[in-house]
């Protein structure tokens, strides 16, 4: 735990929540909550044969329906190897359904199937239910907080893009 009492931090003047202890500390706390913020979704994907791979497709082809690889590829930054792996194998056993763009034929927009869009309500389900506990824990404040954070630790040169994906899907 740290050593920083939350009242301090209220303190604008100090400074102490930026030395390299808090700093580490910050690191470590994202560490252990990402692993618990993905385990029920993991032990729901172990009963499909999938990984988070297939656990991010799934989302972001879920919040942004008829997308195409091209973006997706530039949501998930993977190679289009690793990619095609993992969305042939959610094509073949029919979670995402692929669909010839209209204007360009060339074009896969992709969309879940109801199979897709099942598994998507199992996986997101348990971290909206974390996440909306964490949020009432913390109240109000804390939580623009806590996105004020999160829109920072993005990459500045994609940062905008990013917020205007999360806004619209």
């Amino acid at each position: 735990m740290s050593d920083i009492a939350p009242d301090t931090l209220q303190d604008s003047n100090d400074l102490s929540y930026l030395n390299d202890d808090e700093l580490i500390r910050g690191i470590e706390m994202l560490f252990y909550a990402y692993r618990d913020f993905t385990s029920d979704p993991d032990e729901i994907l172990t009963k499909y044969g999938f990984g988070r791979a297939h656990h991010r497709v799934v989302h972001f082809v879920g919040r942004n329906p008829g997308m195409t690889v091209a973006e997706l590829l530039a949501i998930l930054k993977v190679t289009k190897q690793s990619l095609s792996r993992v969305l042939s194998q959610l094509v073949s056993e029919a979670f995402v359904v692929q669909e010839k763009g209209v204007r360009d034929r060339r074009q896969r927009l992709l969309y879940l199937s109801p199979k897709g869009e099942t598994l998507f309500e199992e996986l997101s389900r348990p971290q909206k239910d974390r996440v909306a506990r964490a949020y009432r824990a913390a109240g109000a404040e804390a939580v623009a907080g806590y996105r004020k954070v999160l829109e920072d630790l993005l990459n500045a040169e994609e940062r905008a893009a990013v917020l205007q994906a999360v806004e619209r899907s």
